[in-house]
């Protein structure tokens, strides 16, 4: 009965479900990375400057004397030009003619013009345009565990034994995700998004005794949905949107979430606040993680560690403060910290990104992400076996048939992590 399984799966029967994103990210990333801020003033041959979030364009004109050559101003009278002959009859005034030159003004014109920062956190295309947000990125997640088995199973022996009790070992997600948003702007101010996101996933168990890794690839289209953004407030300081997405994630769940986010304009940066709110309705009554394969009597082993039991809807909730900044015409920074309930754990995370846009229309985006805070640490989850070819002894002392999911004692998480490093390409068009 000693550990012999070689194969993780992601179980959703009536006991569990385990999430490619593992307990945070559901993949509802959606409306929330874009760009509508200010760039500092560009000189060419006329001076330009990217004002904020205005949504029309506006001239004024003024004149600056001896600044350039691109108009001159008409002179009054001939005398506004040159000084005349101070005597007709004078020697000196024949021989001292005083000349006044021109004058030369320049006509500067100042054009504020809206900028669309592409990687703005406000960001949706305006109407009749639409926006291709592309994220690649590398995730990962992990966490160390020891089991606590509190249930003695019958060894091959006929014996009752706790046979993975204080068993220890890590558990861990590697990947990569292609996750497509692209959105149509029905007004300035209202844009509906599609989504898609395909995975390629590892998961694995590493066990601390001299047992093989336990490991499975996961790779397909493992999320797509739909939503609606709408910017309902933009003015010389304030910028707030609402949103709405639905998301179906394959074999676990459907997920609606809500997003709330305003923002106050300062010079060149936006600090904003943000909250957002999932209900997950799941395709079971659980999910988490757990491994599969033959045991040695030629039967299937299946352990699972749920993350929830009994409960076939879930709901997250954030909330989280951040910043974007013009460093200048051509790049930005965001600097975001989220605090999140996720149900079964509170996690506090921080993101960083840079971007750069050259113009109007294209855009790339790189950024970071970790956990900096998890209350999963020291944390005890449940430990489930199913095995039918075997036995447990009840708390009665009966035999029973491990033909379901029957818990066996408990699992201690320490350590958990989790990081995200990407690149966005964006476009407009």
């Amino acid at each position: 009965m000693k550990k012999s399984l070689s194969v993780i799966v992601g179980l959703l029967v009536s006991l569990g479900a385990v999430s490619a994103d593992a307990a945070t990210n559901w993949g509802t990333r959606a409306g929330s990375s874009a760009d509508l801020s200010s760039a500092p003033a560009t000189r060419t041959r006329e001076k330009v400057n990217y004002e904020k979030y205005q949504t029309r364009t506006l001239t004024k004109t003024y004149e600056s004397k001896d600044a350039g050559d691109l108009y001159y101003t008409k002179p009054q009278n001939r005398s506004a030009l040159y000084k005349q002959y101070e005597g007709a009859n004078s020697s000196s005034a024949r021989a001292t003619k005083t000349t006044q030159r021109t004058t030369r003004s320049e006509k500067v014109v100042n054009k504020m013009r809206r900028k669309y920062f592409l990687a703005h956190p406000f960001y949706q295309p305006l109407g009749g345009m639409f926006g291709s947000h592309t994220d690649l990125s590398y995730n990962s997640s992990s966490y160390d565990f020891t089991i606590n088995q509190t249930v003695p199973v019958i060894d091959q022996g006929g014996n009752a034994s706790l046979v993975w009790n204080g068993l220890g070992g890590k558990w861990d997600m590697t990947g990569f995700s292609v996750k497509e948003d692209f959105s149509y702007g029905i007004t300035d101010r209202i844009a509906v998004l599609g989504m898609l996101q395909y995975d390629m996933n590892e998961y694995k168990f590493e066990w601390d005794d001299d047992s093989p890794d336990d490991k499975m690839d996961d790779d397909g289209f493992n999320m797509f949905g739909l939503g609606a953004q709408w910017r309902f407030a933009d003015t010389t300081e304030w910028i707030a949107t609402a949103s709405a997405y639905f998301q179906h994630q394959k074999d676990i769940s459907n997920n609606f979430l809500i997003e709330l986010k305003g923002g106050y304009k300062v010079s060149t940066s936006t600090i904003y606040g943000l909250a957002r709110g999932w209900y997950i309705d799941l395709d079971g009554n659980s999910y988490g993680n757990g491994i599969s394969d033959k045991n040695a009597l030629g039967g299937v082993s299946t352990m699972y560690i749920p993350y929830q039991v009994g409960d076939s809807s879930a709901m997250y909730l954030e909330a989280g403060l951040g910043v974007f900044s013009v460093l200048n015409e051509d790049w930005t920074l965001n600097v975001e910290a989220v605090f999140g309930d996720y149900d079964w754990h509170n996690q506090g995370t921080i993101k960083g990104a840079i971007g750069w846009q050259p113009n109007d229309w294209f855009a790339l985006n790189l950024y970071a992400k970790m956990a900096f805070y998890d209350s999963a640490d020291g944390k005890n989850l449940g430990f489930y076996w199913m095995e039918p070819d075997a036995q447990y002894q009840d708390a009665e002392g009966n035999l029973q048939y491990l033909t379901d999911f029957t818990k066996l004692g408990t699992v201690e998480l320490e350590n958990y992590a989790e990081t995200k490093i990407g690149l966005q390409v964006m476009f407009q068009f």
